[in-house]
């Protein structure tokens, strides 16, 4: 029950918070400047409500800085490895340098926006807005806390009426044509042999993401898989929907990644198999073309990778953006000598851009054959939101306009570049410009 003194001419209210000093003491608040003791009890019952419903903010809950909640806050998340790394280094670089030492009941939307104007300034719109998502995830917790550490997030909401409109910015795209993908896969051939050849053709008929072609197990694609498939069950609904329907599919079980010790974020990590981003496991049907490539290159080494490196280890060990991608993507001189191999011409629509630029060509492609659009999103290991997503489903009809749209685009390239003229991918030379388990220079 609040408590009501009267000094001089008002009245204060007192009340319990619900917590105690260090030295056991009950801890209280109280407010005065009332002339009436009604209001000034009314007003002691409120913040008991609030006590009581754990909608109050004690004066002292609030006297942690930035810098102390961002560590227990870590402490408290479920993320991967990944994620948690990502978080750490954000608060490292900018948000504890700018508010490490100020306590979070004292940060204000005001300052908020300014230092949000500082960031714009300075830095590129997706690391920005990654900054923001995760201020924001740390102040709407400091909300939800029990008991709160702050009343309201000084995060504003986003509002389109409020400021001057700014037209979202988007990743400029160009058009990628069947026959820039086979260029990258004849560039690789050269810098990497048959396993680059058909490692780049792969990723543009698939979709997958690098971590998922560095994870591709030899059990997990054709001619071994399904029939290879560890899970009985899964093994036994594949083989009837596959092998029954004539379709060649492979896995996408694992991805290969470096995982990290959130105790020891400055470090690489350890090369690890986890599930795909966001545990998108999928099967992919593959046209047959690409099946035949699969069988002739499982059976030209005994790696337990489909895509060895040169040395016959994990791509993900390789330094893979500089010794593969970028001579495939930006071309490269004729060299002599012990790595010899003849000048790699750039393709042009690639030239500086990363490899997952690839994933994206293969949407509009399956799109330009009429492929329903559930089957893409289900291919890329994508989520379809609300009910349409619930309800839809990938059936064999879709997989096998998939396979149709997929091998006509493989034959109609093939065709332009001298149809029958062109050296079948069974006699392509077993290596390009290396040795075997030797590297050449990087570029």
């Amino acid at each position: 029950m609040p408590h009501i003194e009267w000094r001089g001419g008002t009245c204060r209210v007192k009340w319990w918070t619900g917590e105690h000093h260090p030295n056991g003491r009950r801890r209280y608040e109280s407010k005065g400047g009332f002339t009436d003791e009604t209001e000034a009890l009314n007003h002691g019952l409120d913040k008991e409500s609030d006590i009581r419903n754990l909608r109050h903010v004690s004066r002292q809950s609030g006297k942690i800085t930035v810098k102390q909640w961002c560590e227990l806050w870590l402490k408290g998340i479920d993320v991967d490895s990944t994620s948690y790394y990502s978080y750490r280094k954000l608060m490292r670089a900018q948000i504890n340098p700018q508010w490490g030492d100020t306590l979070i009941n004292e940060i204000t939307t005001v300052a908020y926006r300014v230092w949000m104007k500082q960031l714009k300034a300075k830095y590129s719109d997706n690391y920005v807005k990654s900054i923001r998502m995760l201020f924001n995830m740390l102040m709407d917790d400091a909300v939800s806390h029990r008991p709160p550490l702050i009343g309201a997030s000084p995060v504003p909401q986003e509002s389109r009426r409020r400021g001057r409109y700014v037209r979202p910015a988007t990743e400029e795209k160009e058009t990628v044509l069947t026959s820039d993908l086979h260029q990258l896969a004849d560039n690789a051939q050269v810098v990497w042999g048959f396993t680059g050849y058909v490692f780049m053709l792969t990723t543009a008929y698939t979709g997958m993401r690098l971590g998922e072609m560095f994870g591709l197990r030899r059990e997990f694609t054709y001619p071994n898989w399904p029939a290879s498939d560890p899970d009985a069950e899964r093994r036994k609904k594949a083989l009837r929907r596959y092998e029954g329907e004539g379709m060649a599919a492979l896995r996408v079980q694992w991805q290969h990644k470096y995982v990290r010790d959130p105790l020891r974020p400055e470090e690489k990590g350890v090369p690890t198999l986890a599930l795909p981003k966001y545990g998108s496991v999928r099967t992919l049907v593959i046209p047959p073309f690409l099946a035949e490539l699969h069988r002739q290159l499982l059976e030209s080494h005994d790696s337990e990778w489909v895509f060895p490196g040169m040395t016959g280890g994990s791509l993900l060990t390789t330094d893979f953006h500089t010794t593969y991608w970028k001579p495939v993507r930006d071309g490269a001189d004729a060299r002599e000598g012990r790595f010899a191999r003849p000048k790699i011409p750039p393709v042009e629509v690639f030239a500086g851009k990363r490899i997952h630029l690839v994933r994206h060509a293969h949407s509009p492609h399956l799109e330009e054959g009429g492929v329903p659009a559930v089957a893409i999103e289900a291919r890329l290991g994508h989520i379809i939101q609300g009910v349409r997503g619930v309800y839809s489903d990938v059936t064999p009809e879709m997989e096998r306009q998939v396979v149709s749209v997929l091998q006509a685009r493989w034959e109609a390239e093939r065709g332009e570049a001298g149809g029958d003229d062109r050296q079948p991918a069974s006699q392509l030379p077993p290596s390009g410009g290396s040795r075997q388990g030797e590297v050449p220079g990087q570029e």
